[in-house]
């Protein structure tokens, strides 16, 4: 869980990043920005309202050799131990992100290296460093007195309502390259923001692993499932994956087998699925791991329970009771229509 609310900004350093293939320029502030009151709580919703309204899928910095081998993981990891240090080593990550501005596409901007404090990541109170870039400017109007007259003036400035890249480092898990946030609103570059500046992969934690094999089980239900049976039967089999999760602390992989599947013959048919598929949801090895509950309610709400009929009729089935879609719900075929129906049991209707 986490919780940036009482996040306070004890530092930030301000620079310019061109894109160095063009022969932009590169500027350096020789001090840290100095910020009041006012500006302290619009930047702070500024850098901070995108990552609260994310999922949280972290990163962590990786190297193929060693962590100490990593320029930005090492300059991050001397803020945390000196926050004193902030400005100076903001001055390296700049030149860092300015080396890597190198393709025709990457846009110039303004840099924030910002040293937050009072931040709450799965209960537990730490520090955090927040690397912003903002690239994208907007046209706004001022407006002047000029004698009798109102003069308007066309300026340029970047929008406090939409961060356009940003990363959150929390000073935890120091030693397996940190837990990080990152967004990225312009999408026409995002290698260079994740791998070539900030070099992060994905941290396979429980929420990860979590969303994954769900996100796995919704394509077998799509591409095996519903050839191989109906709507019905593969809203079902999503509806059992999703509430097996709900009811368990631990997922174990055969467990899930026995009890959501309910036809044997699928069973084969889940393991070479899987087999072909699992690397592009980085599930390869998993059969076993801790289940996130935050995981489970977003897919939840991802998941569509509607089959629609092309009469233009939804039937609409509960996620919260399945056996309800299974014992009052009949699909058949009628000869005469040459048409297939479901019949609907019920006692009443609900009159809300």
């Amino acid at each position: 869980m986490l919780n940036l609310h009482p996040a306070q900004i004890e530092s930030l350093s301000l620079h310019r990043v061109g894109n160095k293939s063009r022969n932009e320029s590169l500027f350096l502030s020789e001090e840290p920005y100095h910020i009041d009151d006012e500006l302290h709580s619009l930047l702070k919703e500024y850098f901070l309202k995108p990552f609260r309204e994310k999922e949280e899928n972290y990163f962590q910095f990786i190297h193929e050799v060693d962590l100490e081998f990593h320029e930005l993981y090492e300059l991050i990891k001397a803020i945390f131990n000196n926050p004193l240090s902030a400005h100076e080593n903001s001055l390296k990550i700049a030149r860092r992100l300015y080396e890597q501005s190198q393709h025709p596409h990457i846009k110039s901007g303004e840099v924030y290296v910002v040293y937050f404090d009072n931040v709450l990541v799965d209960n537990q109170r730490t520090d955090a460093l927040g690397i912003f870039k903002s690239e994208l400017k907007n046209d706004f109007l001022q407006f002047e007195e000029k004698g009798s007259n109102l003069k308007m003036l066309l300026k340029q400035g970047v929008n406090l309502n939409k961060l356009d890249k940003g990363a959150l480092i929390f000073n935890v898990n120091k030693e397996e390259g940190y837990k990080v946030l990152s967004i990225d609103s312009n999408r026409y570059d995002t290698k260079y923001w994740l791998e070539d500046f900030l070099g992060v992969d994905v941290l396979a934690d429980e929420n990860f692993n979590t969303k994954s094999y769900l996100k796995f089980c919704q394509n077998f239900a799509k591409d095996v499932v519903l050839p191989a049976e109906d709507k019905q039967q593969e809203v079902l089999f999503m509806n059992r994956a999703v509430n097996h999760f709900a009811k368990n602390d631990e997922f174990e992989e055969s467990k899930f087998l026995n009890e959501v599947i309910d036809n044997p013959d699928l069973i084969p048919e889940f393991k070479h699925y899987k087999a072909e598929r699992a690397p592009k949801y980085k599930i390869e090895d998993l059969t076993q791991f801790p289940v996130s509950n935050t995981a489970v309610s977003a897919a939840r709400k991802k998941i569509k329970n509607t089959i629609n009929l092309d009469t233009n009729i939804q039937i609409k089935l509960d996620f919260v009771n399945p056996e309800s879609a299974e014992r009052f719900i009949e699909k058949g075929w009628d000869p005469e229509r040459e048409m297939y129906y479901y019949l609907v049991y019920f006692n009443k209707e609900d009159k809300k």
